[in-house]
């Protein structure tokens, strides 16, 4: 084989090689990266992955929220109407967070099926609950439900 030809086909073979090494790297990033949306129906059912960082979402339960001394490690039950999963987070709650409120949460669901949040996220006004959220209470037939409570909430 000419010299020039063998060069060749190696610089050929080795950008093929870093070609194929910066896609299984972008991929395997983006992979990490991605936050499925699960209803607490979906958690308690078993659905979501244990250990994956997920986004779950619903209303917290009237009564359900629990405090420590601090005042930052903080329990609460989302639900969906339909089934409800048990949130714990460590750290400063939204402003808006409120019992009967939409959130979602960010975390990982542990072996007892309790999803350890490290972001909790509350709604900005009384017209906004996240898409996911929505379409969750949509299915279970409550989102009029929710709705309507809301505007019975705004005549007060």
């Amino acid at each position: 084989m000419n010299p020039v030809r063998k060069k060749r086909l190696y610089v050929v073979l080795a950008i093929l090689a870093g070609v194929g090494v910066a896609v299984t790297l972008a991929l395997s990033a983006l992979q990490q990266n991605i936050n499925l949306f699960y209803t607490p129906s979906q958690i308690a059912a078993g659905e979501a992955p244990e250990g994956t960082r997920i986004r779950a979402g619903g209303l917290v339960e009237q009564g359900s929220v629990a405090r420590d001394r601090d005042a930052l490690n903080v329990s609460f039950r989302v639900t969906d109407n339909a089934e409800s999963v048990t949130i714990r987070f460590q750290g400063i709650l939204p402003d808006l967070f409120r019992e009967g409120q939409g959130i979602v949460a960010l975390g990982r669901v542990n072996g007892e099926g309790v999803l350890i949040a490290d972001e909790v996220l509350a709604k900005h006004d009384e017209n906004y609950m996240p898409p996911e959220v929505a379409e969750a209470l949509a299915k279970s037939g409550m989102l009029k439900h929710f709705e309507n409570a809301a505007v019975e909430e705004s005549i007060q």
